[in-house]
């Protein structure tokens, strides 16, 4: 497999003007390495957004004017990372590992913080134990707020009996559901009732200099739980061993494997297709670094067929564009409109997958069917059509070969030499079979 198959398949996309000397499986590895060579600036951490959204709260202010300005910072700065990034594997793991523990700013409270969600929770944990990352999701104040376990009361709790208030069950259904062990490994309702009551107590601190992470005993539910047969204490330190449990089950470690050979590899993978991941994160306790390498040394990785991968989605589409066509976040202000990061987070919405914005707990799908309908690939065309009209002083033809190497088809390269227009002939290049899949 050459090299631009490989950014198309597990990266961003090929970058107009950048070669890869390295042996493609080494390139990939190279990027599991300790560490994370993303930077982000103007940004602060999880606090600096919880105080503003307290602020609001306190001064009554409308149309968020402090939330605002921080998840816009948040926007620009993780966009040019996407557009700049030397380790576009790793980055990809990341937004992967971003939707598998999906928080939405639908979720209003959950604005100020999703970025600093994705690079206190996600980011750190990319290449280490799952379990490790999912300890960190849970004790992430996005997740607590989207997910309304700031609102969970133990009903026998001191809280509980002085309000009247009880269980919301909403973290413990989709820590079980979506983001360890899915219901092949048939868990029960009371099994999500008993891990909510665990999680009781488990909130934010709003009112600390430094609001986060806060395990209130007067909401938490007193006495032992049972959760799919084992015993776990009351306290903060019940809750703790409940996720060490979820977080190392096999069931958990099958779940995962299949969204990652399904993220990355193919729609509808099979049993014998799952198994290299699913062993490789048995073998090593849950390691994501082994399962990443499982990944890339999959049997499938290095398949063939410039027509035949997986759909891009929206957001790999519009990012592999602009990457294609050599933008980079330093080329204008992220304010002005026609900034590389302002066309990325623009792009994503206008084509149905805004930023940060999936619809529904379980994140953004990625079937293929969820995006090959005949107006949703009439959109792509629609925006990389207006998209080509600001490329005046590029070779559509020099696009074409960085971008698709040897996948790109006689067909495609007969189409654009009779385009009328260079606008046209990247308009056909970006809309052809072989660049809407990786």
């Amino acid at each position: 497999m050459q090299g631009i198959q490989v950014e198309n398949r597990f990266g961003w996309g090929a970058r107009l003007g950048e070669t890869r000397t390295m042996p493609w499986r080494d390139w990939l590895a190279e990027q599991l390495g300790p560490e994370d060579l993303s930077r982000f600036t103007g940004v602060g951490d999880c606090a600096e957004g919880l105080i503003a959204l307290r602020t609001q709260r306190e001064g009554k202010l409308r149309g968020n004017p402090l939330v605002k300005p921080i998840l816009q910072a948040e926007l620009a700065t993780q966009s040019a990372a996407l557009l700049s990034t030397q380790q576009p594997f790793r980055d990809r793991l990341a937004w992967f590992w971003f939707n598998h523990f999906t928080v939405s700013q639908k979720q209003d409270r959950v604005k100020g913080v999703a970025g600093a969600y994705m690079r206190e929770a996600i980011r750190p944990h990319v290449t280490g134990r799952f379990v490790d990352m999912l300890m960190a999701v849970m004790r992430h104040p996005a997740m607590l707020l989207y997910l309304d376990n700031t609102g969970s009361v133990g009903p026998d709790s001191p809280a509980g009996i002085r309000q009247h208030r009880g269980l919301n069950e909403n973290l413990a259904r989709e820590c079980l559901e979506l983001h360890t062990l899915s219901p092949a490994a048939g868990y029960s309702q009371s099994d999500v009732t008993s891990f909510a009551a665990i999680l009781t107590g488990w909130g934010v601190d709003m009112k600390a200099e430094r609001p986060g992470f806060h395990f209130a005993p007067r909401a938490h539910q007193p006495g032992e739980k049972t959760l799919l047969g084992q015993r776990f204490a009351e306290g903060e330190e019940g809750g703790v061993a409940a996720l060490a449990f979820l977080g190392t089950h096999p069931a958990t470690y099958r779940h995962i494997a299949t969204q990652m050979v399904r993220y990355f590899l193919t729609d509808t993978p099979s049993p014998a297709q799952v198994a290299p991941v699913f062993d490789a994160l048995q073998k090593t306790q849950g390691s994501l670094h082994a399962a990443s390498l499982a990944l890339i040394d999959h049997p499938s990785a290095a398949a063939p067929g410039a027509t035949m991968g997986k759909l891009r989605s929206p957001m790999e589409f519009v990012v592999a564009i602009l990457r294609a066509s050599g933008a980079t976040p330093t080329d204008m202000s992220p304010d002005a409109p026609h900034s590389p990061d302002r066309l990325l987070i623009n792009g994503c919405a206008a084509l149905g997958q805004p930023l940060w914005t999936a619809p529904m707990p379980n994140g953004w799908s990625d079937l293929s069917s969820e995006w090959s309908a005949p107006a949703d690939l009439l959109a792509r065309t629609d925006w990389a059509y207006r998209y080509a009209a600001t490329l005046r002083d590029h070779d559509p033809m020099t696009i074409a070969h960085a971008a698709l190497g040897a996948s790109l088809r006689a067909e495609t390269q007969l189409a654009m030499h009779r385009a009328g227009s260079r606008q046209d002939a990247l308009t056909l290049l970006f809309s052809s079979p072989e660049f809407q899949r990786r």
